[in-house]
């Protein structure tokens, strides 16, 4: 694909709306519509790298409470015209089909390749990803089939949503310190999965959430992993203009705070 001069490729990820409570995630979710507005002007496409929600699943007659505003200029932008692109998170990974048949949004549940202007792109979540781990890798296997989605579909709503907030904010509260700190080439789990990747196929940027550290690593042979952050801390992004991707944040103070490095081997 070959983006229009003066056209852009958006990547964002990690919004977590619902966490911590409805009036936080409410200032979040406005913040968040007003940046879509400011980017629908000069966007070829939008590519949302997972964790849209801190919680999500659609019961067969029911989808969860609140989140108008983010939906609705989902499906404006949507209708519009302009490409959005949904990869599922490790907080949002029950989707179902309301965003393909209501908002004509594609979900992709694994990586996917994409090529623009001759660069070519792995864009993933994260979760999962690279070594160790096992006993997430093996949960995540667990609550992604369809037995244990069909259980958790059969709690009445109240109960289901009531238990799915607990495990979020539990899940926040083990990860949170880990997050705020690069953890350096040898241990970044997505760094080691990148440069296994890379040995398989080239790619000029892999781009990834989940980690919600805003990092641009440069590979050997100079590809880049990207990770994007997320906006409840940092309000970070990439955009691709066609012959660079750049990753940034809505102010400058959350710019300096972007970690920037290059591989040591």
């Amino acid at each position: 694909m070959q983006i229009p001069p003066g056209k852009k490729i958006y990547f964002l990820s990690d919004f977590h709306l619902g966490a911590p409570d409805h009036a936080v995630s409410l200032v979040r979710e406005k913040r968040i519509v007003r940046f879509l507005e400011e980017i629908r002007e000069d966007a070829a496409g939008i590519i949302i790298v997972g964790d849209l929600f801190d919680f999500w699943y659609e019961y067969r007659t029911v989808v969860p409470k609140g989140y108008t505003r983010i939906l609705g200029k989902l499906a404006e932008i949507s209708d519009s015209g302009i490409p959005i692109h949904f990869f599922v998170g490790n907080h949002d990974m029950w989707m179902s089909g309301y965003f393909e048949e209501e908002l004509h949004i594609p979900v992709y549940h694994e990586a996917k390749t994409f090529e623009w202007n001759g660069k070519k792109f792995l864009v993933a979540h994260g979760d999962g990803l690279g070594p160790g781990d096992h006993g997430y890798k093996f949960m995540k296997k667990i609550f992604r089939s369809r037995i244990c989605q069909w259980l958790f579909g059969i709690l009445p709503p109240a109960a289901g949503v009531g238990l799915a907030n607990y495990l979020s904010r539990r899940s926040r509260a083990v990860t949170g310190l880990v997050d705020e700190r690069f953890l350096g080439e040898a241990r970044e789990w997505l760094i080691i999965y990148s440069k296994e990747t890379l040995q398989k196929t080239y790619f000029d940027y892999l781009i990834f959430g989940h980690r919600h550290l805003p990092i641009d690593f440069t590979l050997p042979g100079g590809s880049r992993y990207i990770n994007l952050g997320d906006w409840i801390r940092y309000d970070t992004y990439a955009v691709f203009d066609g012959n660079e991707l750049v990753l940034t944040a809505r102010t400058e103070e959350m710019k300096e705070k972007i970690i920037r490095k290059k591989t040591e081997a």
